[in-house]
């Protein structure tokens, strides 16, 4: 049977026979858990969820941190024919309320780290709740300090995970097809409008299976997991695709801070990575670029192209060795990667890869590994998916990313018209997102169809294209460009620390003025890098960091909304 045809209940049942004794997910300070583990933890777990009356077709939410017992819990909810609702840890207690009063969850699986997020007594939540940390039972109407008290008392866990491996697999056995619904995904975007993405076994399956076939992960690859769970990125590339191979995943159990991650990537030698671009662009910004710009002579060395690769390939290498030293794909995706840190990767020799995407499509649309990468593209669509440019612009060919194939979910959850309208009539899902396709089908993506601003002279203006060039700034730490009375305007969070000594000499009454001057200096350096109809007529400090979405992508709506408001 092809992969793609395949139930999550079924590539697990395949990996413990052909895995067994292999790691499947550990936590780097706690014990690992095998395939064959895996499999009979889930499969315990499944008998106890029909025990308490959850059925095929129930909803079951997770709501943890990355761990070894959130791909438990989503295996065996999935595994019995019972539907996963993974909540992001990042979202407000209120948004967790709303999702769990729209997906109706029978039970819950919540961490403790995250329980005070619940709202305890609230009548429309789950009727069961369960530790996600060592699956005890939680009493209804438990709060945080009561379910201290009682996990000090003494374990209220049920024992049906210790459970013989004779007895292991013995799961309720639903009839299950690749194209019965699997996940109910609620996303967390830049619009704010959270919708309940509904993907079945297949469309993850098939996600998982043609990223293996372009990338050749295996079983013998090692992944550390620095991104949400519940975000379909890192579910479907990061747990499903491992597991499907037999490869081992990894999970730190604190967050990610250099402090936390370093050692374990010296620790692990990962040789995958997913990455959303904050991650890198850091290290770029914050340690490689004042590296190689700390001299005069330096300086002087990047302007001659065959020294500039030169120093980045010396600089590459040590980033390699930064992260283990054994990494073949640093996958990045969720947002544009800024230009500049992709030029120093590609003259490092990095194996960075790109890919595109969206939750609705499972999420992977059109990627391609390090050997093939082309600056600024994304690659292009993966086995057994279609890309379309609809109405394309007969001089530029940009126009809106339409996608057909086998990971394109099934629509909104008890949202009809949501449904309608993001499909064509023939049956294409619209992505609201700006690309066009070159002679070899590589894809590259412009902006966002509800960003991109019309000029006066009738030019497409893209407003990520000039922020890339604003965020390549050391002074800019992020940006937000739009319209403002038919004159581009830009929103500039400063790095504040870089500019610290550049203005510590100042007194409290001329650090306004400088920093107007300084604003002023930049509008025009950015000015001259772009287009005569793109270029931006005032720049403004946004003293605070953007508020972001998972992936890091900024809530454009909470600012755009707020400029509206203010004028």
């Amino acid at each position: 049977m092809p992969a793609a045809a395949l139930t999550l209940r079924e590539v697990l049942n395949n990996s413990a026979r052909t895995y067994p004794d292999r790691t499947a997910l550990t936590m780097i300070d706690g014990a690992c858990m095998t395939y064959r583990e895996l499999h009979q933890q889930s499969g315990a777990l499944s008998r106890f969820l029909a025990m308490q009356g959850i059925g095929f077709g129930d909803r079951v939410a997770i709501l943890g941190e990355n761990m070894t017992n959130w791909g438990v819990a989503y295996f065996a909810i999935t595994a019995m024919g019972a539907v996963a609702v993974p909540i992001l840890p990042d979202f407000h207690s209120s948004d967790i309320m709303r999702i769990l009063l729209h997906a109706e969850p029978k039970a819950i699986f919540v961490s403790r780290r995250l329980f005070e997020k619940l709202e305890v007594g609230n009548s429309g939540g789950p009727s069961l709740t369960i530790l996600l940390n060592d699956f005890t039972i939680v009493p209804q109407g438990t709060s945080g300090e009561s379910l201290d008290r009682l996990l000090a008392d003494g374990s209220r866990a049920f024992a049906h995970l210790a459970v013989p491996s004779d007895a292991a697999g013995s799961r309720p056995e639903a009839p299950l097809r690749h194209n019965d619904l699997a996940v109910i995904v609620y996303t967390s975007g830049t619009t704010g409008h959270s919708k309940g993405v509904m993907l079945t076994h297949g469309n993850l399956v098939s996600d998982a299976e043609a990223l293996i076939m372009i990338t050749g992960v295996n079983k013998d690859d090692r992944l550390l997991s620095i991104l949400p769970l519940p975000h379909t990125y890192e579910c479907t590339i990061g747990l499903i695709t491992p597991v499907l191979v037999g490869a081992s995943v990894y999970y730190l159990d604190k967050p990610p801070s250099a402090g936390v991650l370093l050692p374990a990537l010296a620790r692990i030698q990962p040789t995958i990575m997913l990455s959303v671009p904050l991650v890198i662009e850091k290290i770029y910004k914050g340690k490689i670029h004042p590296e190689l710009t700390r001299s005069a002579m330096l300086r002087k060395l990047l302007e001659v192209g065959i020294t500039r690769k030169l120093l980045h390939r010396v600089a590459g290498r040590k980033l390699l060795q930064t992260f283990g030293g054994k990494l073949r794909i640093f996958a990045i995706g969720g947002a544009p990667l800024a230009p500049d840190v992709e030029s120093f990767l590609r003259e490092a020799g990095f194996p960075y890869a790109i890919g595109y995407g969206l939750t609705e499509t499972a999420p992977l649309v059109a990627g391609t590994p390090p050997w093939k990468t082309r600056y600024r593209s994304t690659g292009p669509a993966l086995p057994g998916t279609q890309i379309r440019i609809d109405n394309p612009d007969p001089v530029t060919g940009e126009g809106e990313i339409l996608i057909k194939g086998p990971t394109v979910m099934q629509g909104y959850y008890k949202d009809p018209e949501r449904t309608r309208e993001v499909f064509t009539g023939d049956g294409w899902l619209k992505t609201g997102d700006l690309g066009v396709l070159d002679r070899d089908n590589y894809l590259y993506i412009k902006g966002r169809l509800k960003n991109m601003i019309l000029g006066p002279s009738g030019k497409n203006i893209y407003p990520e294209e000039i922020e890339a060039i604003i965020n390549e700034f050391d002074s800019v730490s992020e940006s937000i460009v739009y319209e403002h009375q038919n004159r581009l305007v830009a929103l500039v969070h400063p790095d504040y620390e870089k500019l610290q000594q550049a203005i510590h000499s100042f007194s409290d009454s001329d650090l306004g003025k400088r920093m107007t001057a300084m604003m002023e200096d930049l509008r025009q350096q950015i000015n001259e890098r772009v287009p005569q109809y793109a270029r931006l007529h005032k720049l403004i400090e946004h003293a605070e960091p953007f508020e972001k979405t998972p992936t890091q992508k900024i809530k454009r709506h909470l600012y755009l909304q707020q400029l509206k408001r203010t004028g």
